[in-house]
């Protein structure tokens, strides 16, 4: 078994231990066990709503070029999703990666190695947004130019007022 296998199978292995995915029809998660009571309704419109604050951890630009390039690429390390989320920081490439491993979208796999090797993947939550945000991707590659002939033309109409 290649390493890539092997980082695939403990992906698969620790998502069904944290049992993520586990979804029931109506599309909320499935009860632990008897006497659970139900998720209360969430709305990411409202202003103190968890959901509001995981939306807006998502919507930086950072997570979702993580996200994509995980998606394109599968398993990375550190340096080559730097080199691949080009402009991105250490630090904001860390504290991202750090964001999207707590909200059960991104695996962190350590190889017992020397030196050690770290691979970042994405768990079924997270190929799951990844497969939605592809195409926002790809939409904002297709029209960008008429976009960026918008912002001129209302730059140009604003200019000084």
């Amino acid at each position: 078994m290649t390493t890539e296998e092997a980082a695939r199978v403990e992906v698969e292995r620790r998502a069904e231990d944290a049992g993520v995915g586990r979804k029931t029809e109506g599309g909320g998660r499935q009860p632990e066990g008897e006497g659970r009571e139900p998720e209360p309704e969430l709305d990411v419109f409202a202003q103190l709503c968890p959901s509001r604050e995981l939306f807006a951890e998502l919507a930086d630009k950072w997570s979702m070029l993580i996200l994509m390039s995980l998606s394109a690429c599968g398993p990375q390390r550190f340096s080559e999703l730097q080199r691949g989320v080009g402009g991105v920081s250490r630090k904001m490439l860390t504290q991202s990666l750090r964001s999207l491993e707590r909200s059960g979208l991104v695996l962190r796999t350590v190889f017992p190695e020397t030196p050690p090797r770290v691979v970042y993947d994405l768990l079924p939550l997270g190929r799951e947004l990844a497969a939605l945000v592809a195409p926002l991707g790809q939409w904002t590659e297709r029209r960008a130019g008429q976009m960026l002939a918008a912002r001129e033309e209302f730059d140009a109409a604003h200019v000084g007022g």
